[in-house]
Order: structure tokens, then sequence, then C-alpha cells
């Protein structure tokens, strides 16, 4: 009888064990259940926001729930990222953004936040370079033509930027350093509002994301110059890589998903698969060829690993440019 009362005690023992979890395993089962709201720090519009866009509607066609992009935009990010690390760590706010976000933890001097200890990497999504643009009123047709006229002209030329401490405008900066040329930086609420001024003149030059200025120049409203990875992008061959003229220039760009830190590791790993079978999905792949960008799909921690690496390559880049944002 005594055996018979300690099998029934280990028993209740072991189903009180097994309530207990249930609430863990069934929140990652039943992830989401309302809307997911997707912020991104630059406007709608230009390629950033167009590459979020493409991701949200598949991940709202893949879990079932509305993954709405929203953008905040503002100090080259920084405004959307601090809204998400100040939300709640339920996975019903997300950020999607990129280097922009790497580089501001070394070209900001007073953020009221950590971005790599503040949040969670999720995902990454994609990779892919800035082009130097300028546009066809301008008289040059090379990275090393645009250089002589430059100096020929030292203070007379402006470089249009997506925002201050963004990986446009810090592409220009590590130009204007590695070539020793005086350019007048000339920011913008987001790369898609300096097109007019590019495309008439009125500035002279943008170190945009291939993603959203690829057409400009196809259409030969924008003549593209270089690239900014090391050597030239497999899918446009025909533009040099700007490190053909500038040995050792690069800046490579990519984009992700982040969530607030402390987010539940089950939710961090339901959006991990969605994005990743997202990014093996053809439709999405064709998207993205369309814009010039290579998937990089990953695990979680694969993808905080990358982010640090790349938190260390920007910082030598800001030393390098001399870039300081207060």
């Amino acid at each position: 009888m005594k055996h018979a009362h300690s099998n029934i005690g280990y028993f209740l023992v072991l189903v009180l064990g097994l309530v207990a979890l249930l609430p863990r395993t069934m929140q990652a089962v039943e992830y989401p259940v309302r809307p997911v709201r997707l912020l991104v720090g630059l406007a709608a519009g230009g390629g950033t926001d167009a590459v979020a866009r493409i991701v949200a509607d598949k991940l709202s066609e893949q879990l079932a729930q509305r993954f709405v992009v929203e953008n905040r935009t503002g100090m080259g990010g920084n405004l959307a990222n601090e809204a998400v690390i100040n939300s709640a760590p339920d996975g019903y706010t997300l950020l999607f953004t990129g280097s922009n976000s790497t580089i501001s933890m070394s070209a900001y001097k007073r953020l009221p936040f950590n971005f790599q200890r503040d949040t969670t990497p999720v995902a990454g999504i994609m990779r892919f370079p800035n082009m130097m643009v300028v546009p066809p009123s301008l008289t040059v047709t090379t990275v090393q033509e645009f250089i002589d006229y430059a100096k020929a002209n030292p203070g007379k030329l402006s470089m249009a930027s997506s925002g201050y401490g963004t990986s446009v405008h810090l592409s220009g900066e590590l130009f204007k350093a590695m070539t020793k040329i005086d350019m007048v930086h000339v920011p913008y609420r987001g790369a898609a509002a300096a097109y007019p001024d590019l495309m008439t003149g009125k500035v002279h030059v943008l170190f945009d994301n291939i993603t959203g200025v690829i057409e400009a120049v196809r259409s030969g409203r924008l003549r593209g110059l270089g690239v900014t990875t090391p050597t030239r992008w497999p899918s446009l061959p025909d533009i040099p890589a700007i490190a053909e003229t500038v040995p050792g220039f690069e800046a490579s760009i990519w984009y992700g998903i982040f969530a607030p830190k402390g987010t539940p590791p089950e939710i961090i790993d339901v959006l991990n698969k969605a994005v990743n079978a997202a990014l093996a999905d053809p439709g999405v792949l064709a998207r993205f060829e369309a814009l010039q960008g290579l998937p990089m799909p990953m695990s979680s921690r694969e993808f905080g690993e990358f982010v640090s690496d790349d938190v260390e390559r920007w910082r030598k880049a800001v030393e390098f440019a001399g870039v300081s944002i207060e």
C-alpha cells in the first residue's frame, strides 16, 4: 500500500512538472496570435523598406498573422532601434535593420542604448553592396575621373546621404577620407528623398544601397561608377568595384531582423525558421535577385556572430574616416 502511494506521488510530481512546462511550449506553438510590427528606421521607398516589405509579406503568409512594416525615421535609424529595444520582449515588435545599426555603435557618442547588448539577433536576410552614383549632368564616367574632378574643384561637390550614421553616409565619408577629397555632406530623411536633387544635379554623388538605386541606374537617370564590395558584384560585372581604383575600400551592407533582449528563445526559433524558409522560397529569391541582393540564411547564433564581426569592421571604418556624431 505504501508502495502504491509512493507511485501515485511520483506520478503527481511528474504531471505537475509537465504542466509547468506547458506555457513555455505552448507559447512557441501559438506565436504569433496577433499582428506583428516590423519597425524600419529608414524612409519608405528606399532599398531597406523594399526588402523589409518582401520579407514581411512572406512571414505574414507563413505564420498566418500580419507582419506590418512601420517606418520610423530619424537619427540614422536609431529612433526605430530605441523603440524596439524599449518594447515588450514578446515577439510582437521587431526591428528590420542592417549595417547602419552596427555603424551607430561607433559613430554615435551618446546613444541611450547599446544595440548589440540590448537586442537579440533573430535572422539574417540579405547582403549587397552600396553603389556610387552621380547625375548624368556630371561629366565623369569613372571613379578616377570623379576623384580628379573633385580635387580640381575642392568644396564644390556635395554628397547626399540617407542621414547621419547610415551606411550610405559612412560609405561616402570613407571614400572622402581614403581619396583625400573635399565634399559637403547633405543628409536627407532617407535616400529616396535625395533622388530628385541628385537627378537634377543639385547634389552630386550618393553611395546608396544597390537595392534602392539600381532601377535609376538602369534607366539612365543616374550613372553608376562603382560598388562598395571588395570585388565586382556577381550580377553587375560591368560595374567596377571602387577598390579597383581605391585599394582597400570596402563598405559591404546587409539586412537582418532583431528582437528586444529577453524575447523567449522559442519565439526567436519560430521566427528564425520562418525567415530561413522564406529565404529558400523561389519567389522571394527572384525578388532579391531583381534587387541585386544575395540571401544570408543562418541560425540566430550564427547571425549574432556575424553582427559582432560587423561591429568591429565598421568601428575601424568610423575611426579611419573620423566620423563622430553627437
